[in-house]
């Protein structure tokens, strides 16, 4: 009778464990994985000898792209729809970045010029909570949120990506609005005693998209807060050690935006953007998010007209940018910027192309900036590119592309010596933008290569 008891058991166990494997592939087995990213790579010299250089201005937020980035980067990403039920939606997505130096086949991504960062890791929503309009949308985890960039330099203008909560896309009959709670942290290893006790900064991002204004076009309005999150015992620090954190940890952002499809076979983009204090982003480009500079007071304006355009239908069509900035900090850290670039590219056939990207910078800094000298300086860089797409079409990918790129800068590029700090001091030249091989005091350089860019999904 045991015989027969453990007999009759184990199928029932078998069966057990089977269902068990079987149930959640069974679940998700109409599942359907969305691959998407972006990545590019490619091989550069500088003539006279050395890697490609790349040519940034001194003290400029970006530098004008076409044959002029010296790295591998790549994002890929995962996502998938999970739930399709009575109209209501839930979707996955994430994103991993990484960048090396460009230098071996086998670059350790543990090296100073190699990176690897998670970008995104978030869920929506789409039509999640009941009583609002049809296509509200509820997210939650790191993501890009709604980024306004020029892709002919890689500017981001508005970015308040990472970690939040939001609402978005609720019709309101003219127009669309849209709530964000974000989150980047940051250290002061220059006050705090350990760089790991990290200062919280939150931005709350309120945005009316989609109005409509003339035919074809539309505005977008929007309204960006940021402040430090400071706990008890680092506000007790500060107060000891006298640093005034009541403005300079707090500032705000306002831009309008209106965007005109249907421009000469494109769209043209023109925004005003104003900023206060802790907001404005001393370094890089992204600007729109709390900074974490506790002691940063000031004001920034800036205004940019940026697009794509056919001057011959399926022949010849145009990027074009143009941005002026103006950082007046109290502190007289800060700078004026204005840039101004095109790229023509004309269309053999569906498949081969040749671009010419022309892009000026000139910066006027104030007398207290940090990292290069504080006089006037200027940039000019030419690539001309000759191209193999999937397409016709300047933003069709992928592209196989040969360039030769030309740039003239004024005064010295760099500063002899090291600096104190051990690296050399910029003057017309960013020496941080990649490899230098161009000597001190040379007032121009030449580089040439190739390279590959793509991207593809959403």
């Amino acid at each position: 009778m045991r015989d027969s008891r453990q007999f009759t058991r184990r199928p029932l166990l078998a069966a057990l464990i089977g269902a068990s494997c079987v149930m959640p592939a069974l679940a998700h087995a109409d599942i359907n994985p969305n691959f998407f990213g972006y990545a590019r790579s490619g091989i550069g010299s500088t003539a006279g000898g050395g890697s490609q250089t790349c040519f940034k201005a001194a003290g400029a937020p970006a530098k004008y792209r076409l044959g002029n980035e010296c790295e591998t980067y790549a994002e890929l990403g995962l996502g998938a729809n999970l739930f399709d039920q009575q109209g209501t939606t839930f979707d996955f997505a994430s994103r991993v970045a990484y960048v090396t130096s460009q230098s071996n086949d086998d670059e350790s991504l543990k090296g100073d010029d190699n990176n690897i960062a998670l970008r995104e890791m978030f869920v929506t929503g789409t039509n999640a909570i009941s009583g609002l309009p049809n296509g509200s949308t509820l997210w939650a985890g790191k993501r890009f949120y709604k980024r306004h960039d020029i892709h002919m330099n890689d500017f981001y203008y508005w970015d308040v990506s990472g970690p939040g909560v939001g609402i978005s896309d609720i019709d309101v009959g003219t127009g669309k609005l849209n709530f964000a709670w974000v989150r980047s942290s940051g250290s002061d290893s220059d006050n705090l005693p350990d760089e790991d006790q990290r200062l919280s900064d939150d931005t709350v991002d309120v945005r009316w998209t989609d109005i409509p204004t003339n035919p074809g076009g539309s505005l977008q309005l929007g309204v960006d807060y940021g402040r430090a999150s400071l706990s008890d015992w680092q506000k007790d620090y500060y107060d000891d050690a006298g640093i005034d954190y009541d403005e300079g940890d707090k500032g705000w952002m306002g831009t309008i935006e209106h965007t005109q499809s249907n421009w000469f076979g494109g769209s043209n983009t023109v925004a005003l953007q104003y900023a206060t204090d802790g907001i404005i982003t001393s370094n890089g480009n992204a600007v729109g998010r709390s900074t974490g500079s506790l002691e940063q007071e000031g004001d920034m304006w800036r205004v940019l007209d940026s697009g794509h355009v056919w001057l011959m239908p399926d022949k010849l069509d145009l990027l074009y940018a143009a941005i002026y900035e103006d950082k007046n900090m109290d502190d007289d850290s800060g700078r004026k910027w204005f840039s101004a670039g095109v790229r023509p590219v004309y269309y053999w056939n569906d498949i081969m192309s040749t671009a010419m990207e022309l892009g000026y910078d000139h910066i006027e800094p104030q007398s207290n900036v940090a990292g290069y000298d504080g006089g006037d300086h200027h940039l000019t860089k030419l690539t001309l590119a000759q191209q193999w797409s999937a397409g016709r079409g300047a933003m069709i990918r992928p592209t196989i592309r040969l360039f030769a790129t030309y740039a003239k800068w004024s005064g010295d590029a760099y500063e002899e010596q090291l600096s104190a700090e051990g690296y050399r001091q910029a003057h017309a030249l960013d020496t941080g933008s990649g490899p230098n091989n161009v000597d001190f005091n040379d007032t121009d350089g030449l580089t040439f290569g190739a390279q590959m860019e793509v991207w593809w999904g959403s």
